[in-house]
């Protein structure tokens, strides 16, 4: 039988169709345990090198929610998903991973499974943004920008406050955000100081050349201060390193070759994360999400190389150690969100693919997270409880989830966090995802 039907909670989003369609159970959310004060984080507050830590993964094209956490126990999910209710044997070895009674994991995701079983990662599921046209360029405006329409903002929810964070020196020429691509994402943009990356490209200069090449650009730009310590983070960024050696960022084609770029990315990401200077945030994106067709075997890939990307952010900051007097290691104090724009409809289409659709599934996971549970006000997947009959029904809004990262984790005020990260937030409750 389906759980019993629950009042709506402060996080959910307005809805459609038929009026006093109930909610179900905030699963794994209660457990007894309140919303945690701020003021009882232990890196709250905290800055310099012991201060907490963000690493964001954007997961371009709408991930399939349904595909990556499966619902087993949801009496209509496997009519409801036909040909895609269980991945292929060739896209996956063995079975969806159990989380717990109603809810799986996609078995290409191994190693998050094991964070989920050790306590260090949590699932979310029928989250979205109050949007649902199914734009993929206004859907990633939105949950960019921290808006509650699409380009309503023209900068990030993140790079807003990052100069606002506690502990910023005031006027300082650190950045406190870092962007592991060519070009600085929305959101990270605003009012701090932002600076990209990216992995060295073989036909670089030789070392020798790059290093007069950088002796001649900072005489350059001696005379210009704020010039000059750009230059200098971007010297210190690409620095070579211990990290950087032993990665090799270069990687063959295909799903393998992907899995070994990503894993890479993730290694030199938590690399940054645990240097005593380097940024507070970092944000990442991974596309390929949008599968209309061939799903099953394209998005097994994908998932395999975001696992293992993740388990390359986890290894690499449960490997350091903290610093003297820096507060605790730096797995402790990292959180990790990983967010798409939108989910997919809930059946296939004609060529066993889906559709964009509107409530999807989100990942946290860290040292900081109360982990080792699903998050999620249940809609159902029977036709009369989906959004317009065919996509899952969004009920936890994901600035909810923006929110409690920027207040619990990263120790920002609640009034900073409505008057300039997240406007229109007032109304969103904080969730139950943290340690205390």
């Amino acid at each position: 039988m389906p759980p019993a039907p629950r009042a709506r909670t402060p996080n959910a989003l307005p809805t459609s169709g038929a009026a006093g369609i109930g909610r179900r159970r905030l699963m794994g959310a209660a457990l007894g345990a309140g919303l945690l004060p701020a003021a009882r984080l232990s890196v709250a507050g905290q800055a310099g090198a012991g201060a907490p830590r963000l690493a964001l993964v954007i997961l371009r094209g709408g991930l399939d929610g349904l595909a990556a956490v499966p619902v087993p126990g949801d009496p209509a999910f496997a009519n409801a998903r036909g040909a895609l209710a269980a991945p292929p044997a060739t896209a996956a070895t063995g079975a969806p991973l159990r989380l717990d009674d109603t809810f799986a994991l996609h078995p290409a995701l191994g190693r998050l499974h094991a964070l989920y079983q050790q306590g260090d990662a949590a699932v979310l599921h029928a989250v979205g943004l109050p949007y649902q046209e199914r734009s993929h360029f206004d859907a990633q405006q939105l949950l960019e920008s921290g808006g509650r329409r699409p380009f309503e903002l023209d900068s990030g929810w993140l790079g807003r406050v990052l100069a606002e964070l506690p502990g910023a020196p005031a006027g300082s020429s650190a950045a406190r955000g870092l962007a592991l691509q060519a070009a600085v994402p929305l959101v990270l943009r605003g009012n701090a100081v932002v600076d990209t990356w990216l992995p060295p490209q073989r036909n670089e200069p030789a070392p020798d050349a790059l290093a007069d090449l950088g002796q001649r650009v900072a005489q350059l730009y001696a005379g210009d201060a704020a010039l000059a310590a750009a230059f200098e983070r971007a010297r210190r960024l690409h620095a070579p390193g211990p990290e950087m050696a032993a990665q090799g960022m270069a990687s063959g084609a295909g799903p393998a070759g992907n899995a070994a770029r990503l894993a890479a990315l993730g290694t030199q990401a938590a690399a940054f994360l645990t240097r005593p200077d380097g940024p507070q945030t970092v944000v990442l994106e991974m596309g390929g999400w949008d599968t209309h067709a061939n799903q099953a075997n394209a998005l097994a890939g994908n998932l395999a190389a975001l696992d293992a990307l993740l388990d390359a952010l986890h290894q690499g900051l449960a490997a350091a150690t903290s610093t003297a007097g820096s507060g605790p290691a730096p797995w402790a104090r990292t959180l990790v969100l990983v967010v798409t724009e939108f989910g997919r409809t809930v059946a296939p289409n004609g060529t066993q693919g889906t559709d964009h659709g509107s409530g999807a599934a989100a990942f946290a996971l860290g040292g900081a997270v109360r982990g080792g549970r699903v998050l999620a006000d249940w809609p159902g997947l029977a036709p009369r409880e989906r959004t317009e009959g065919r996509d899952l029904r969004s009920t936890t809004d994901l600035r909810a989830l923006f929110k409690t990262a920027l207040h619990q984790h990263l120790g920002l005020p609640l009034a900073t966090v409505h008057g300039r990260a997240l406007p229109g937030s007032e109304h969103l409750g904080l969730l139950p995802l943290l340690r205390s």
